[in-house]
């Protein structure tokens, strides 16, 4: 059944599919070869940080030439500035598990990959990452799951409070976010009744005809089951959840539409968009066939997270260790507002640790493979504040609370004083002395930037408390 752009856009209703490929495709032909004129009016709309719709962010995603492309890219810094301030949230994936009834091409879990080495880790176990990941001064973690009947409903609720539970006055996970395979809305409640951050699952790629050749056999092959998961995620009170594609399967322009896309249908069935897109590339992986792939360059990847950053100016943007440092480092200016740092991609790699990658014990390659301590010290050489903040999601500023809060500009007011706390409690606890230097000499400077003087004050005194010991301050 075909679907014209103007005549048949799909409803959205909750738990039923909403996209149309042939609406996105048609989309992306009316807006080929736009002016700098109809650019520079699609910049305005989200230098005003109204979200941008399908339209308009085809616009961008099909402007050529360079003088185009430094429009969208000064835009792009600017609202990021504008929005987020000058900090980047830091977090590190934990993997419990890796068993998986999926036959995803690009994925070294896949159940047909026999040079993979197959472990879910014992309770024991996890305490054991958990204690190594803290001992970094890791504060938020995101637990990473194959999907397999052992990883249920009620055994990740238990991983979820497990993590939470092991902890001391200064070493402790206060979000736990989870990467998991969809379950329907009673599976859903368990989860969340444990105490879970966000609910974080890609759907790899929204067009159903690169789904099923990449997705040829498991549960995941069911791409409808999959697409709604977030619709039951959020019906069962899930308020924060993480959306994400696998560039390098599809048209890069294709799946970037396809996620404002799914961004209307939250908004429309919930009130509320997601909380963060991810966005990342196939990287290789064990046993890996390259051949089917559509790879995405590096500039057409730095255009896509400039244009997401303009068309979705209030959700966090994820950049995950896939990517190398320098490219990292670049995307941040440009939209990024988290990445994770000290990672270790290896079930069990915290605390036991590997010098050399072995891919046939990890999902995919990792590019970055800085430490916690080293990317956070080129953090603050950048100018960045690095937060391990948690304040909103514990201070029940999440979901639509969230959107209320963020889309009034109290982002800055909020985030940056309490990413400035959490800092400060990272040098104290956890950074060498000459990265204890740097770190409270940024902290000052951007004290002095902060122009509300009762706001400035608080903070300052706060600052004071945590060097004298007290800690988890927070606004």
């Amino acid at each position: 059944m075909l679907f014209h752009p103007q005549i048949c856009k799909l409803k959205d209703e909750k738990f039923q599919p909403f996209i149309s490929p042939e609406e996105i495709e048609a989309i992306l032909r009316n807006s080929q070869n736009p002016s700098s004129d109809q650019v520079r009016e699609v910049l305005e709309v989200a230098l005003s940080r109204r979200r941008l719709s399908m339209e308009q962010t085809a616009v961008l995603l099909c402007a050529e030439g360079e003088e185009n492309r430094r429009l969208i890219f000064e835009a792009a810094r600017r609202l990021k500035r504008e929005v987020y301030g000058e900090r980047i949230v830091i977090f590190a994936p934990l993997y419990i598990g890796n068993r998986c009834i999926n036959n995803c091409a690009y994925c070294g879990f896949r159940a047909s990959n026999s040079a993979a080495v197959r472990r879910t880790l014992t309770d024991e176990e996890i305490v054991a990452e958990v204690r190594a990941m803290e001992a970094q001064g890791q504060k938020r973690s995101i637990l990473v799951y194959g999907e397999h009947p052992a990883y249920d409903a009620e055994y990740i609720a238990h991983t979820v409070r497990l993590v939470y539970a092991t902890r001391d006055d200064k070493d402790r996970i206060n979000r736990v976010n989870i990467n998991a395979a969809p379950f329907d809305v009673e599976g859903f409640r368990t989860i969340k009744e444990a105490g879970i951050g966000t609910y974080q699952i890609f759907q790899e790629t929204y067009h159903p005809e690169i789904y099923r050749r990449f997705h040829p056999s498991g549960r995941k092959a069911d791409y409808a089951w999959r697409l709604t998961s977030m619709d039951r995620a959020m019906e069962a009170g899930i308020d924060d959840v993480g959306l994400g594609v696998l560039f390098g399967l599809g048209d890069w322009r294709f799946e970037v539409l396809a996620l404002v896309r799914h961004t209307n249908h939250l908004e429309a069935c919930f009130g509320v968009g997601p909380h963060t897109i991810s966005f990342p590339r196939i990287q290789n992986a064990s046993n890996l066939n390259r051949a089917s792939l559509n790879l995405i360059s590096d500039a057409d990847f730095e255009k896509l997270v400039a244009v997401l950053r303009l068309a979705v100016p209030y959700t966090g943007l994820i950049l995950t260790a896939r990517e190398s440092k320098e490219l990292r480092n670049r995307l941040i200016d440009y939209g990024v507002s988290q990445i994770d740092a000290g990672t270790n991609l290896e079930i069990g790699g915290y605390s036991e640790k590997r010098d050399i990658q072995d891919l046939d014990k990890e999902q995919f390659e990792l590019m970055d493979t800085r430490t916690l301590a080293q990317a956070v010290d080129e953090l603050v050489e950048q100018g960045q504040i690095p937060s391990f903040c948690t304040a909103c999601y514990r201070k029940g500023r999440t979901g639509e609370h969230f959107m209320e809060f963020s889309t009034k500009g109290f982002i800055k007011r909020f985030c940056t004083p309490n990413a400035l706390l959490t800092f400060a409690e990272y040098l104290e606890d956890y950074a060498s002395e000459a990265s204890r230097e740097r770190g409270r000499a940024m902290i000052t400077r951007k004290c002095a930037e902060i122009e509300d003087r009762t706001l400035r004050d608080t903070v300052l005194d706060m600052l004071s408390r945590i060097r004298n010991g007290e800690r988890d301050l927070l606004l």
